[in-house]
């Protein structure tokens, strides 16, 4: 599909799912694995499917994904932040919910979603799944200066970052050092190498039933070095979506990693306020590690970010910083002001411009980001 810039958000229409394989035994059978699941989840009659040509290296191919009509009825403008209610969904009292909420999600993606059989599909489902429940239970201290991780099973050093001490199991340590239920206190944190965390734990978790020698290398390589930042990206995740061909501003999947640009050039200058990054949870929710207790709206992040240009001051030190007191009473003020509100919004919900750009784009990104393959023969992670 060939697109002019801006395309997937102006003129947005389902892709969906593509299944792929080497031959057409394999493909349906994948096809007809993942038909069943659809049955299991009462979604069989929300789906059409269309045989691909084959394509040079992917084989057989075939694309699962919502029928216009219905995707108009229950994402306008792929619009998947309402799913939860149109659908009378319960994704936090029911895990098949919420994997309705996910594979809904996906069969919109105005994107394709390849995989290379139906258990890297199924999968990536519950590494989703596992990103949000994850997500959900984290909570962390705000501190964009220090760090820190439970000392009975993480160490510290320069060159290797924040690496599990042997003996202890990195699914456990990733846990302790995110969820005070398992610690017992809270660790400091900046809000990206929080998602990592999340990401990775997420992996490890699905890894522990379907590729148990990729854990244990992933345990191996934690024991020595962390992989951190852009290298993180590299080797464990996807990004979907770009700045000449953008997703639509309020299409998301359960388990995306995204960033909130702060459309502001001096408050932008505050270190761990030039954006925020989080998940998107489902139910039109994204992620607060600070208070997981209330997770943000679309609106209520919008407004926070906004605010920030109103809070900054200079320290003792020299250092630009964010009053968070006054960002808190700002956003309840504009709040309680629908107006105001309105107008923030405005400039807010436009797509964000490209790095060094300060003009009049606003806070939303143009991609998404989601874990590779994992399964034994397909994955695509390649430890370094």
């Amino acid at each position: 599909m060939t697109a002019t810039p801006h395309s997937l958000a102006a003129n947005p229409h389902p892709v969906g799912i593509v299944l792929c394989a080497d031959s057409a035994d394999a493909l349906a059978a994948s096809s007809y694995s993942f038909l069943v699941q659809l049955e299991q989840l009462g979604l069989q009659d929300a789906v059409e499917t269309e045989e691909l040509p084959p394509r040079a290296g992917a084989g057989a191919a075939r694309r699962f994904s919502l029928p216009v009509a219905l995707a108009a009825q229950w994402a306008p403008g792929l619009d998947t932040m309402g799913l939860v209610e149109k659908l009378q969904l319960d994704t936090v009292g029911n895990a098949q919910d919420l994997e309705r909420e996910i594979l809904l999600a996906m069969l919109l993606s105005p994107v394709a979603f390849e995989f290379p059989s139906h258990a890297e599909l199924a999968s990536a489902v519950r590494i989703r799944r596992n990103i949000v429940v994850a997500a959900r239970k984290t909570a962390l201290e705000f501190h964009t200066t220090e760090v820190n991780r439970p000392e009975d099973c993480w160490t510290y050093s320069e060159d290797d970052g924040f690496t599990v001490r042997p003996g202890h199991a990195l699914i456990a340590a990733l846990e302790k050092a995110t969820q005070p239920e398992a610690s017992g206190k809270l660790y400091s944190f900046s809000c990206y190498r929080a998602t990592e965390y999340v990401i990775l734990l997420a992996i490890a978790q699905e890894l522990e039933a379907c590729n148990p020698p990729l854990l244990a290398a992933l345990q191996q390589r934690w024991e020595k070095s962390a992989i951190m930042s852009g290298k993180f990206h590299d080797v464990f995740l996807r990004e979907y979506g770009s700045m000449q061909e953008p997703l639509p501003p309020r299409y998301y999947v359960p388990g995306d990693r995204l960033w909130f640009r702060n459309p502001d050039e001096h408050s932008s200058d505050v270190s761990g306020y030039e954006g925020s990054w989080v998940f998107y949870l489902g139910s039109g929710l994204f992620t607060n590690f600070w208070k997981r207790e209330q997770p943000y709206t679309l609106i209520a992040k919008c407004l926070e970010l906004f605010h920030w240009r109103h809070a900054t001051y200079t320290d003792a030190a020299g250092d630009l910083r964010i009053n968070e007191s006054i960002v808190e009473s700002g956003v309840k003020a504009s709040m309680a002001n629908p107006a105001e509100s309105a107008q923030i919004l405005e400039l807010m919900l436009r797509m964000r411009e490209p790095k060094g750009v300060y003009q009049s784009g606003g806070c939303i990104d143009t991609s998404r980001e989601y874990p590779r393959w994992v399964c034994p023969v397909t994955t695509d992670m390649v430890l370094p």
